[in-house]
Order: structure tokens, then sequence, then C-alpha cells
């Protein structure tokens, strides 16, 4: 389906707090210029662009690229939360498999404000009156901010099945640390304990310490996808390429299973990642490397097993022995993940792409996973999205 589409180039930026960011055309315009000279093409050459963001308004898109070039291009503006980068990226590799444009554009990036995501909209229903709804019915605490209720609240389902420890969330946090020191782009990059993520601000009695969630975060990350034929023709590096690629968004299971799991995603999740692995003919033992959503360190956790990491329940076990870091079986969010480098929401899915290509070329230096050829993506949105991506090395 996809196996003609080649990422010929990805850029990002240094990821920061809110208030000590650049204002978004020029994070945007620094990622495309970065992504452009990679692949060593010119704006001129892009033939349409996808251009994702979740706080601005319509438009921003055109704003941001018009600091980069004004060639008249479609510039078509994606809005997905949390997925939204993954989102564009999907859209633009659709756009060269299907030979509707041989080279395009996926840009994402966000301008956050400090403090916990909140609604713009408050005369109209939000997107996630359902899922509000059924988080206040299965977890109640109507004091803590929505966002920790969803995450902390599949994280405290984990706890009650399958007696998963608060110890080994921490665990989770104290690994993207130890990732993150190597990454000179990522927002937190000094390392941190277990005993340090316990030890942080509670949140959440039992179920949650701040250190166990992302921050805000500005920023911006871009790719460039191409035909074969036309990096051929441009002399391009032809190295990466994406095998497979699915979306999905909620089913009746979502607020159907009664289970703080399903409504963050966990089927949506589990769905589209079986997809990837029934197009590419491939499981996920094959896989060398993993960027996933871990926009708190409960949703690492469950989508080890969403993804087919490790077995239903045996999330516990993965961590503790070691299996989502270097000389275990999947190196888990070599990046620094959410938690460390931080999660501009529409940048997020383009960053994880940017990490997982350098990766894939040999180009991740002290993060390098040794002879890495497959890798997995995983970007997930509530309300909902989720894309799974396979990157391989050709």
């Amino acid at each position: 389906m996809s196996s003609h589409v080649l990422v010929a180039g990805v850029g990002m930026i240094p990821f920061t707090k809110p208030g000590a960011n650049r204002p978004y055309p020029e994070m945007a315009a620094e990622a495309v210029r970065a992504a452009l000279a990679d692949a060593g093409l010119d704006y001129a050459q892009l033939q349409q662009a996808y251009v994702g963001y979740v706080y601005g308004d319509s438009t921003a898109g055109q704003r941001a690229l018009y600091e980069v070039g004004m060639s008249g291009i479609p510039i078509v503006n994606v809005n997905n939360n949390c997925s939204t980068g993954s989102t564009a990226l999907y859209l633009a590799r659709q756009a060269v498999a299907s030979g509707a444009a041989d080279c395009v554009l996926a840009l994402g990036f966000e301008h956050m404000s400090p403090g916990a995501l909140g609604a713009v909209f408050n005369d109209r229903p939000t997107p996630f009156d359902r899922f509000d709804e059924a988080t206040q019915d299965l977890v109640g605490h109507a004091e803590i901010p929505l966002a920790l209720r969803y995450f902390g609240g599949a994280g405290l389902a984990h706890m009650q099945q399958y007696g998963t420890r608060l110890e080994t969330f921490a665990a989770i946090r104290a690994k993207a640390s130890r990732h993150a020191a190597h990454n000179p782009l990522a927002l937190f990059r000094k390392e941190v304990t277990t005993e340090d993520v316990m030890a942080s601000p509670v949140l959440w009695d039992g179920v949650m310490t701040r250190l166990m969630a992302c921050p805000p975060t500005c920023g911006a990350a871009a790719a460039v996808v191409c035909s074969d034929a036309f990096a051929q023709k441009h002399g391009l590096d032809r190295s990466v390429r994406i095998r497979a690629q699915a979306m999905t968004t909620d089913t009746t299971a979502t607020f159907g299973a009664r289970d703080m799991r399903e409504v963050v995603g966990f089927s949506m999740a589990k769905e589209a990642a079986r997809q990837v692995y029934e197009q590419a003919g491939v499981g996920p033992q094959d896989v060398d490397v993993v960027e996933l959503h871990d926009c708190f360190a409960q949703n690492e956790l469950i989508s080890y097993e969403a993804l087919g990491l490790c077995p239903e329940g045996g999330a516990e076990k993965f961590v503790m022995d070691g299996d989502n870091s270097y000389g275990g079986k999947f190196v888990t969010n070599p990046s620094g993940g959410l938690l460390s480098k931080g999660h501009p929401l529409g940048a997020t899915g383009l960053a994880q792409c940017t990490e997982l290509v350098q990766q894939l070329r040999g180009q991740a230096g002290a993060r390098q996973v040794q002879d890495a050829r497959l890798a997995l993506q995983h970007n997930l949105g509530l309300g909902g999205a989720c894309v799974v991506t396979l990157y391989e090395r050709a």
C-alpha cells in the first residue's frame, strides 16, 4: 500500500516551556527549513502541504509556511488533538501513495499556554462531553483536572486488575529521563530516579505524581515525504520508507466497555497496530525501536500491551525486566518521549517521526539503537484518533 513512500527529510527544533518560545510562524519555519535542508530540496519543489496544530486560528498553517515560501501550493490545516502531527503525516503519505502528488510536506507546531489543557470555546458542546461523563461515572474526582483523570484512571484500572504498582509508572518516567539526557532537543534533560518520581508532588493520591505527567510545551517538527521515482530523479536519500500506516477512531467499546483504558483509546491503538502489522507482514517481535504516546507514564504502560510489545497484563514485568530500554527487547522512546522531550500537541507526531527516521539512518548519536531496521510510531489523540506508522530502513 505505502511501500514506495519515502521519508526524504525530517527536522525539528528544540522544545521549550510556554513563554520561552518564539511565535509559532518562526518555530514552524525553522522546522520546515531543517526538513528541506535534510532532504536537499527547495520549498518550490513541494507540491502540497498538510499543517497540524491544535491551539490556533484557522489558516495558521498558511501563516507559518508563508515565512518559507509562497508558491501557491495547496495547504491543508489539520487539527486532531494530540495525534495532529501524525494525522498530517497520514494525509501527506496518502497523497503520495495515491499518485496525487510526488513530494509533500507534513508540518506540526504548537504555541501553548502554561498549565493544564482547557477548552477555548465555552459557548457550545465540547467534543469531550461523552468522555467527561464516562470519566465522572467511572472514577469521579471532579476536583482533579480532566486529562489527569482520563489517564490516571486508565492506570488505576490496570493497577486494580493486575496489581500493578505505582513504582512501575515511576520507573517508566525514570527511563524516559535517562533517554532524554542524550537528546539535545528535549525539554527536560535531567536524569531522575524512580524514587525522585515517587517523591514528586502528588496529583492524585496513590495514582499519579507530577513527574508522571508530560509538560505543556511549545515547538515544531516537519517531514518531507515523496515517491521513489521523485527521490531517484532528484538524487534524494532513499534509505527510509513508510512500510505501513493505519489510522483509527473510536468504536462503541470506548464508552460501552466501562473501562477507563478504553476511554483513553486502548482498542483504538490495538486495532491500528493490528492493521499495520498485517499490512507489513510482520509482528511486534520484529520491531527494533518504538516511539509511543507517553503523555502520562500510565499511557506508556497500557500502550505496551495495546501495541503487542508484551501480553495484556504483562506490562509491569516488561518494565521490571528492562525490556523497554537499551539491552531489552524494544528501545521505547529513545528521544525521551513526551514525558521528557515535551508534548507540543501538533508537533508531537512529527517529532516522533524525526527521531525514528534518524534512528533508522544511524544518525541518533548516543541514543542510537544498534542495527535498527524497523521502527514503530504510536500517536494518540483523545476525542479520538490514533495513528500507528511502521518505518523501514531500505
